[in-house]
């Protein structure tokens, strides 16, 4: 028979390390007027959703949000390299 003080060390260290378990970061979805800062390793800018591929923004670069949303997409412009107005997937952002 296990006595209910071992049961209780148990639990407690269970809870404990769950507690103290980092959480993983969650990606967001984009903010209308916000320049956005990208979480994905990559992001394929495109020319409308689904649309042909136009280049590429890489984690840490910046896309502001400028609207509308479409099946998942949003648009705005793309920072960097790109330094050109297109449409994005849109929950890649931090």
């Amino acid at each position: 028979m296990v006595s209910t003080r071992v049961v209780a060390g148990l639990v407690a260290g269970v809870v404990a390390a769950t507690l103290a378990a980092p959480t993983p970061a969650l990606a967001a979805n984009g903010t209308i007027g916000e320049r956005e800062t990208v979480c994905a390793g990559d992001l394929f800018v495109r020319t409308q959703p689904n649309g042909a591929w136009m280049g590429t923004l890489y984690q840490g670069q910046t896309f502001l949000v400028e609207g509308p949303r479409s099946g998942g997409y949003v648009y705005g412009f793309a920072y960097g390299h790109i330094n050109r107005r297109g449409w994005v997937q849109d929950g890649w952002f931090c």
